[in-house]
Parts: structure tokens; C-alpha cells; sequence
């Protein structure tokens, strides 16, 4: 059986805006990426050979290994960009059933990965959506930014992008790019609202392709991906903006990672 697939709703960059606003989510092709980012999509692309080194994660409850990971935090304002200290990615079981209540503490980013100008310039322009959709006010908000870059492989038949299912993140803006997927079908991407009947079905395949959430708003999953070929995988970052603090700073002082 030949499978079906629904191409992206794909708006432009001075859309975007106005798109989140209206619809809880925007998706952008990756030459409006890179437009919308303030850089060449070449300058995006040379970042994607990070994924091929990323290593395991430790904590997926369900007992499988399709999962590689790192994860790093930052705080962004009016253009100004701190790396936080590394520290434990933390979620409240309403928010992730799976792994939520659970310290886990991830492999960092790659230094030289953060280091690149391309970086600065892609969170910074999620933070100058985020102030335009969450905080239309004179001063720019503080945005608390955790930054995930997965790899979802077949090597055991079957990779699941998000094991909890359908789910909101406890964030304001959730973003999801696309940096490349190979070998694989499946990982269609659903979202719809999370008080209403609306929703989407799309799947994104073009590299540096993006989705953009409003996490109030909507829920999201991506479906499980299956090989076509051997060594089939599915490549994303996904960096979440939140205002007020990172998720567990009302919690116990975080532990240095050991």
C-alpha cells in the first residue's frame, strides 16, 4: 500500500506572526528558515553532521534504544545570549506521563556547535516570534530556552519521535525543525487544538523545514517512523521558550552533572 502523506501549510516569514497568533502554529520551508533566521540555509545545513555523534539517551522508560540526544539551556533578551549552566531537563508528569517527575540529565550540546554565529542568530530570532506573540510590550521578555537535538533511528524496526504521545510541553513557543531524515516512512506530524475540534496533518521531509507552536494552544506528536532502508533515522532539534524560569526552578537546587 502506497503511504499518503500531507504536505506542510507552509506560510512565509512576515506571516508568521499573524499566523500564531490566528491559528496556534506556523510551518516555514527551509529557504524561509533561513530568511527568517537572518542567515544562509548553507550556514543551517553544515550544523546537521552534529547529529551523526549524538549519544544514547539513558532514560527512555519504554525499554527502547531508538533514541540519541543532546540538550543544553540558554537565556535570551533583547539579543543577548547566556548559555546556562548545564543542568537536568525536567518536566511535570502532567505535562510528559512518560518521563515527567524525572531528573535526566542529557549529554550536553557540543560546544563547538553553540560557538557557531548561526546559533546566536536562530535564538534569537525565536525569541524576537516569542516577544512578538507572548509579550507585544516595549521591553523584551526573558526567555528561558532549552535547546534538544534527537536522532530517532530503526535500528530494532520501529523509532518513536514522541513516546508520551500527544502532549504539550509547559512552555510558551515550541519549536520544532526538521534537520533531515533518511531511509525512513512515517513521523507525520499532528497537532491540533487543545479546547477545540481543529487540527493538522502534515509531514515535514525537506531539510531545516519548521514547525512553530503555541504550546497553550496546541498539542502535538509525531507519528512513529519505520525503515525503508538499513540505518533509516530521523533528525530534529527542538528548542522550547518559556518566560518566568526553566521547568524545576521552583525545585531543589540542581546536582552538577557527574
Amino acid at each position: 500500500m502506497a503511504q499518503v502523506t500531507f504536505s506542510p501549510p507552509f506560510t512565509t516569514p512576515p506571516e508568521v506572526v499573524t499566523q500564531l497568533r490566528q491559528a496556534g502554529f506556523a510551518a516555514l520551508a527551509p529557504a524561509d528558515v533561513a530568511r527568517w533566521v537572518g542567515c544562509d540555509l548553507a550556514a543551517l545545513t553544515a550544523l546537521n553532521s552534529d547529529w551523526a555523534t549524538l549519544p544514547p539517551d539513558d532514560f527512555l522508560r519504554d525499554g527502547g534504544r531508538y533514541r540519541r540526544r543532546r540538550h543544553a539551556c540558554f537565556v535570551v533578551q533583547d539579543g543577548r545570549i547566556e548559555q546556562a549552566p548545564h543542568r537536568a531537563h525536567w518536566q511535570p508528569v502532567e505535562y510528559n506521563a512518560l518521563h515527567g517527575g524525572m531528573e535526566r540529565w542529557f549529554a550536553p550540546m557540543e560546544p563547538a556547535t553553540v560557538a557557531r554565529p548561526v546559533w546566536g542568530q536562530l535564538l534569537s530570532a525565536l525569541a524576537a516570534v516569542s516577544d512578538a506573540v507572548f509579550a507585544p510590550a516595549p521591553a523584551h521578555e526573558r526567555w528561558f530556552m532549552e535547546a534538544h537535538q534527537f536522532r530517532i533511528d530503526t535500528t530494532d524496526g520501529i523509532g518513536r519521535p514522541t513516546p508520551e504521545g500527544a502532549h504539550r510541553d509547559g512552555v510558551d513557543l515550541v519549536a520544532v525543525f526538521l534537520v533531515g531524515r533518511e531511509g525512513v516512512k512515517g513521523g507525520e506530524t499532528r497537532v491540533f487544538e487543545a479546547t477545540g475540534p481543529s487540527g493538522q496533518r502534515f509531514t515535514l521531509t525537506e531539510p531545516w523545514s519548521l514547525m512553530l507552536l503555541d504550546d497553550a494552544r496546541m498539542i502535538h506528536e509525531s507519528t512513529p517512523i519505520q525503515p525503508l532502508t538499513e540505518g533509516g533515522h530521523r533528525d530534529t532539534l527542538v528548542v522550547t521558550c518559556r518566560r518566568g524560569g526553566f521547568q524545576g526552578d521552583d525545585r531543589a537546587v540542581e546536582k552538577p552533572l557527574s
